[in-house]
């Protein structure tokens, strides 16, 4: 396992992008509707992980919901997965909560998220790039 990115909530992902391009050196952003969990994604990478920075699409999205809490800021770590199910299966033998069962995400890949309480205060995803990338 390696972390795969950390994903950030942003008000407005344009001005976002515009501040961390000044600050990083970014060469390459990807960006991406996810209707499955309400948000438009942009994918900065960087040599060996990638930065996510998250925008609600409405304000039924959980993000939407986490941005009007907190604020912008991190919003969770994400692990790769090597067999997505079988770290899904341990996990909740284990008593981790997890959160919405295994589902498609941003560019193909499956994920699932851990429940913060399960892991000291820290929400975490499990994703697993499709076999043919």
């Amino acid at each position: 396992m390696r972390i795969d990115h950390i994903a950030i909530v942003v008000k407005d992902l344009e001005q976002s992008l515009k501040n961390f391009k000044n600050t990083l050196s970014i060469d390459h952003v990807d960006l991406e509707d996810v209707p499955s969990e309400k948000v438009k994604v942009a994918i900065l990478k960087l040599e060996d992980t990638r930065i996510e920075l998250l925008q609600p699409l409405d304000d039924s999205s959980p993000v939407s919901k986490f941005l009007t809490e907190k604020g912008e800021g991190i919003h969770h770590l994400a692990i790769t997965a090597n067999d997505i199910e079988k770290d899904v299966e341990r996990a909740s033998a284990n008593g981790a909560k997890i959160l919405g069962g295994i589902r498609s995400g941003s560019y193909g890949r499956k994920i699932t998220f851990i429940h913060p309480k399960s892991v000291n205060g820290v929400l975490m995803e499990l994703c697993q790039a499709p076999p043919d990338s």
